[in-house]
C-alpha cells in the first residue's frame, strides 16, 4: 500500500494530510496552540474574483465542477490572491447528486433546479449509493490540488442531508420550505428514509476526498436554520450524526455550518463536528457558551461590513477576535461566503490584518 492509500480498516492519514498537521488551521481545529489565527473565506473561490470569471466564462457550473483542471485552478486562486490559510475544494452541494444521476441543473441567478422533485416513497428509488467512481474528477482534482498546496491545508466540501433534501423536494430554493416541512411533518418515516439515503450519499463524497488528500471537511447546512430546535433534535441531527460519524475513523477535523442557526449551534456540536462555523448574528463569546468549550468556533464577520471603509472593518474584525478569545481553537471567517460583488483587496488586507493582530498576542 502506498502512503497515499487508505482502506476502511486501515484510515491512516494520507500524505498530504500529514504535511498539513501543524498548519495554524488544522491546530485551531484541535483547539492548539497557533502562531496566529488562521483565516479562510467561505466563497473565496467564486464571483468576487476577476481570474475566476475569466476561467470560468462560457463554462456552466456543473461543468465546472467536473473538470479536475478548473477545480484545481479556481481553488487555488483564493490561496495565492489572498494568502489565506486554508483552501476549500471548490464544488457545488448538488454535485454528488448529479453524479447518481438525478435530473438536475444549476440556474444561472436561481441556484439549483432539480426536474421531478422528491416527495413520495416509489421517488426514494432514484437516490441509489454514491460509488467512488462516479465521482472520480473529484478525487483527480483533490490530488492535483494536494499536490500545489503542500502545507497549505485543503478543506472537502459537501451539503448536508437536510439541505440536499430541501433542494430535492422542493425542486429549488425556496423561502418558506413548506413542501420539505409537510414532508418532515406528514410523513416522519419517509422523511427519515430519506435524510437517512442522503447521509450515505454525503458521507461517501467526503470520504473520496479525504482518501484522495483532504485534510478536514466542512458540511454546510446551508437551510437548517429554518427548523426549531426540537424539529432539528428530532429530524435532522441523527442524518448529520450519520455522516460524522462515518469519517470519524479519518481522524480529519470536521466542520459544521449553518446559516441562522443561533438557536441550533449546541446541537449542532452534538452532531458530532470537531468545528461550529458561526453566522454573524450571535458574537462569537455567546456561541461558546452554547456550543461548549470543548469545540473549536469559525466565524464570524457579517460578510457586508466588507463594504464599509477600512477602519471599520478592522474595528470590525478586532471585534470578532476579542470574542473568540472566550474559549480555546478560533478560525477566522465571515459569518456565511463572500458576497459577489466584494472588492477582492478587502478580502486580503482582512487576512493580513488578522495575522498580524494575532501574531503580536
Amino acid at each position: 500500500m502506498s502512503a497515499d492509500e487508505q482502506t476502511a480498516d486501515d484510515p491512516r492519514p494520507t500524505r498530504a494530510a500529514a504535511a498539513t498537521a501543524d498548519s495554524a488551521f488544522i491546530r485551531a481545529c484541535r483547539r492548539e496552540p497557533v502562531p496566529h489565527t488562521p483565516v479562510w473565506f467561505m466563497r473565496q473561490a467564486g464571483r468576487s474574483l476577476p481570474e475566476y470569471r475569466k476561467v470560468r466564462e462560457g463554462t456552466g457550473m456543473l461543468e465546472s465542477c467536473m473538470r479536475p483542471d478548473l477545480v484545481t485552478e479556481i481553488t487555488l486562486q483564493p490561496v495565492r490572491r489572498h494568502k489565506v490559510d486554508a483552501a476549500i475544494y471548490f464544488s457545488d452541494i448538488v454535485v454528488p447528486l448529479k453524479a447518481i444521476g438525478l435530473d438536475l441543473d444549476i440556474k444561472p441567478g436561481i441556484g439549483p433546479v432539480v426536474a421531478q422533485p422528491i416527495r413520495t416513497r416509489a421517488d426514494l428509488d432514484r437516490l441509489r449509493p454514491l460509488d467512488p467512481d462516479d465521482v472520480s474528477y473529484v478525487a483527480e482534482a483533490v490530488g492535483m490540488l494536494t499536490e500545489e498546496l503542500g502545507s497549505t491545508p485543503l478543506i472537502g466540501f459537501a451539503g448536508a442531508p437536510f439541505t440536499l433534501a430541501s433542494y430535492l423536494v422542493e425542486g429549488g430554493p425556496s423561502r418558506n420550505h413548506e413542501h420539505t416541512k409537510a414532508l418532515m411533518y406528514g410523513e416522519p418515516q419517509l422523511w427519515a428514509d430519506l435524510l437517512d439515503r442522503l447521509a450515505g450519499i454525503t458521507a461517501a463524497f467526503l470520504t473520496v476526498q479525504i482518501e484522495a488528500g483532504a485534510s478536514a471537511v466542512q458540511l454546510f447546512d446551508s437551510w437548517v436554520g429554518a427548523l426549531a430546535p426540537d424539529d432539528y433534535r428530532r429530524s435532522v441531527m441523527p442524518a448529520s450524526a450519520k455522516v460524522f460519524d462515518a469519517v470519524a475513523r479519518y481522524g480529519v477535523p470536521r466542520i459544521h455550518f449553518g446559516v441562522g442557526t443561533g438557536e441550533l449551534l449546541g446541537l449542532m456540536g452534538q452532531a458530532g463536528a470537531d468545528v461550529v462555523g458561526v453566522d454573524w448574528r450571535v458574537p462569537l463569546d455567546e456561541a461558546a457558551s452554547r456550543v461548549g468549550r470543548h469545540k473549536a468556533l469559525q466565524g464570524n464577520l457579517d460578510p457586508a461590513v466588507l463594504f464599509a471603509p477600512r477602519q471599520v472593518v478592522e474595528t470590525k474584525a478586532r471585534e470578532v477576535l476579542h470574542a473568540a478569545q472566550a474559549g480555546p481553537g478560533h478560525i477566522f471567517n465571515l459569518g456565511h461566503g463572500v458576497l459577489p460583488s466584494t472588492d477582492p483587496d478587502a478580502l486580503t488586507r482582512l487576512v493580513e490584518f488578522v495575522h498580524t493582530t494575532t501574531e503580536a498576542r
